[in-house]
């Protein structure tokens, strides 16, 4: 808010003492008196002017009006130099955002996709956020499965199924640390079968299809918020969010998921909305001179979103059209590939979790998108490609994915694969003398270009949580974030409530963790908090 400083006051009190000193030096003299009247009267008229301005922005955000920082008397520099928008967005929805960074990375994939041979899937706990460690696996070594048939469920939610993304034998059951269940691996058949369904009538009740959806699998691809953990099934949220596009590193285009699918996607939605009693928004990309062919949706809200990343993080698109919290304020996301995976139920009668992933990153020869299902293993989902030597595989994307080796499986809710060059090799004098350019939000290292050849070198080690305004460029929310990790890491629990923990997940901060000069783990010190706030119910 752009409210007068204090030292405005006294500053007009001696001004004016100097008129009266300058008007018996000058015999008289009436001109520097008004001179002064006139300075104290314009800067009087802008104080009053800029309070009501902000007043105005304030009062429009309460009253729900959408871009409400256009609703001041004056408009910004930012708006009166702000290209020309599209066409098409004249008349929709749109949040103009100007705090986030697109790092720039090279590995963009091409329009080629592609259709390796993979043998082995896996689901994987893990993935799924408020599962316990120990679910109850409902198959053995040597059984076979159908595509969707129940492989584990959760002893405290035990009305949630998780099922078989293919069909085939069960060839492992892989355990971690204290015997928790890491990955249930099933060899795939060469002609998929997948489990037959008897879907509900259309008029069903809400109650009657939630169990229909527990009971089929698809239940999982829900999650909830606050703390992005698997939907309550008893809960019926507030509003549902889905963000059709992806604004990550080299992320995926979502366009080519529903390219032919659309009706299948349409399917989905159709179910969805049947699931609250609010609205279902959908989050479309608005930085392109083309409309998003997600617009043709119906049954939805739909709102534009323009700006760099973290503009396509459902997180941040909740915050802006309608922030969520605990109690009535709970709300439900899903991605593209969950619509999909609901509306071939549906449409088709199947449970096929077939999806596009993006192979990305500077360690690939040739960036492309490859056609499989979900939990594929990574390293025949790469086996074709041509990856450099000492690379670091991450199932995602480079802010928040994870490490993976050509052993392990593609995470449920995962749509790339990123692959770049280990940083373990030593630097000459490391900051101090940059011979190369390197992605930063500083403006004292320049960068020219759109393609910088990104390592996991993080330039430093974990020092002092030292406060800047680094998380407050990239945070496109009014969160203190600096505050907020504070608060989580003294356990201060009423901080943490009301500096917005409940608005977070640990995709959220994925970039400030990266524009961190103190280097810390702001994602994980997230998930503290997160356990923190649910234990104490």
């Amino acid at each position: 808010m752009k409210i007068p400083t204090r030292p405005a006051g006294p500053t007009l009190l001696l001004l004016a003492a100097l008129t009266f000193q300058s008007q018996a030096g000058l015999g008289g003299s009436n001109l520097v008196f008004y001179g002064v009247a006139a300075l104290a009267m314009i800067l009087f008229f802008y104080i009053v002017v800029s309070v009501a301005d902000n007043f105005m922005v304030i009062e429009s955000k309460s009253i729900g009006i959408e871009d409400s920082k256009t609703m001041g008397l004056f408009p910004s520099f930012r708006e009166i130099f702000r290209g020309k928008k599209p066409d098409y967005l004249e008349k929709a929805h749109v949040y103009t955002l100007t705090k986030g960074y697109d790092i720039p990375m090279e590995g963009e994939p091409a329009e080629v996709i592609r259709e390796p041979k993979v043998t082995r899937f896996a689901i994987t706990p893990p993935d799924f956020f408020g599962l316990m460690p120990i679910p109850k696996v409902i198959v053995e070594e040597g059984d076979t499965v159908k595509a969707g048939d129940p492989v584990f469920y959760d002893k405290k939610l035990d009305r949630i199924k998780f099922c078989a993304p293919v069909s085939g034998e069960v060839i492992a059951i892989k355990r971690g640390l204290k015997r928790s269940i890491a990955e249930v691996v099933i060899l795939a058949d060469n002609e998929q079968v997948t489990r037959n369904y008897t879907l509900p009538a259309g008029n069903t009740s809400r109650e009657e299809l939630v169990d229909f959806l527990l009971e089929s699998g698809v239940w999982p691809c829900i999650r909830q918020r606050p703390y992005n953990r698997l939907a309550d099934p008893d809960v019926v949220p507030r509003d549902i969010f889905i963000s059709t596009f992806d604004t990550s590193p080299v992320g995926p285009d979502l366009r080519f998921s529903v390219r032919g699918r659309m009706d299948v996607f349409q399917a989905g939605i159709d179910v969805v909305r049947r699931l609250t009693d609010g609205l279902v928004y959908l989050g479309l990309d608005g930085r392109g001179d083309d409309p998003s062919p997600f617009a043709d949706v119906t049954g939805t809200q739909n709102r534009y979103f323009r700006g760099p990343h973290p503009a396509g993080n459902v997180g941040t698109q909740i915050h802006h059209i309608h922030p969520c919290g605990p109690g009535d304020n709970t709300v439900w996301t899903l991605d593209v590939d969950a619509v999909l995976l609901i509306g071939e139920l549906f449409k088709n009668g199947r449970y096929d979790t077939t999806r596009l992933v993006a192979l990305t990153g500077g360690s690939f020869s040739e960036p492309c998108y490859v056609r499989t299902r979900a939990g594929a293993n990574i390293g025949e989902l790469i086996a074709g490609e041509k990856v450099e030597e000492n690379s670091r595989i991450i199932s995602g994307d480079v802010l928040s994915g994870a490490k993976k080796t050509t052993d392990g499986f593609l995470n449920f809710f995962d749509n790339q694969i990123t692959a770049i060059p280990e940083g373990n090799e030593a630097e000459m004098f490391g900051w101090l003398l940059p011979v190369k350019p390197r992605a930063s939000i500083s403006p004292t290292i320049p960068v020219f270009s759109k393609h910088l050849d990104i390592t996991t070198n993080t330039h430093g080690e974990k020092r002092a949580f030292v406060v800047n305004n680094d998380y407050e460029q990239v945070l496109p929310m009014d969160i203190y974030l600096t505050q907020l990790m504070k608060s989580i890491l003294v356990n201060d629990l009423e901080n943490m409530e009301g500096l917005g923990i409940y608005e977070l997940v640990p995709e959220d901060v994925a970039l400030a963790e990266f524009a961190c000069v103190s280097k810390q783990p702001l994602q994980q010190i997230l998930r503290q908090g997160h356990d923190t706030m649910i234990e104490q119910g």
